[in-house]
């Protein structure tokens, strides 16, 4: 039974020491990082490429080191796309910086694909986490329905009601449509003004 322990032990302590190894065969050295992002040959040409190479690393965590190691490229979109990148990782008020940046007449089009980005995270049910991305789009673009009636169900699962009805009823006055998106605007508004 002891020399089965011992196997055992010896067979755990040589699982770490490959491990520590690295697929190389060698240790990594002092300063060296284990965990590095991908690298990608040549420069992205747009935004889009961009955001498709980095968008795993816009998060809370990394987003910052990010745009400072990867920045966005120097192209007309890239301003929404890191915008975009800053608003995944809940940095609004970077995601703002970037869209700023840009001339006034642009910053609706950058709002626009900071929009079509966090739009799922919307979808999937999860308006506490798109509702501030939904209000940095309507920031910049202020009859956008979809970001209105997301920003107001947001508050509105926050208690913050003046803010629901506000944005709630700017979705009802520019969406057209009689259906569940409207049927739930109005039944929050409802809620809202029931005493």
């Amino acid at each position: 039974m002891r020399l089965l322990y011992l196997a055992g032990l010896m067979y755990i302590a040589l699982s770490l020491f490959a491990l520590m190894r690295g697929p190389m065969g060698a240790l990594p050295h002092a300063g060296s990082t284990v965990f590095a992002a991908p690298t990608h040959s040549g420069a992205p040409s747009n935004g889009a490429e961009w955001f498709a190479r980095v968008k795993s690393s816009c998060n809370a965590l990394e987003v910052e080191l990010l745009h400072r190691q990867q920045p966005p490229p120097s192209v007309p979109d890239a301003a929404g796309f890191s915008a975009a990148c800053w608003a995944l990782g809940g940095r609004i008020a970077d995601a703002r910086t970037a869209i700023l940046e840009l001339p006034s007449d642009e910053q609706w089009r950058a709002a626009g694909i900071v929009f079509e980005i966090g739009h799922p995270i919307a979808d999937m049910g999860d308006d506490l986490s798109a509702g501030p991305i939904m209000e940095l789009v309507v920031e910049f673009w202020p009859n956008h329905y979809m970001a209105l009636y997301h920003a107001g169900a947001a508050r509105f699962s926050l208690g913050e009601y003046a803010l629901a009805d506000k944005h709630l009823k700017e979705f009802l006055k520019h969406y057209e449509m009689n259906d569940g998106w409207t049927s739930s605007a109005r039944s929050m508004l409802d809620r809202i003004a029931a005493p």
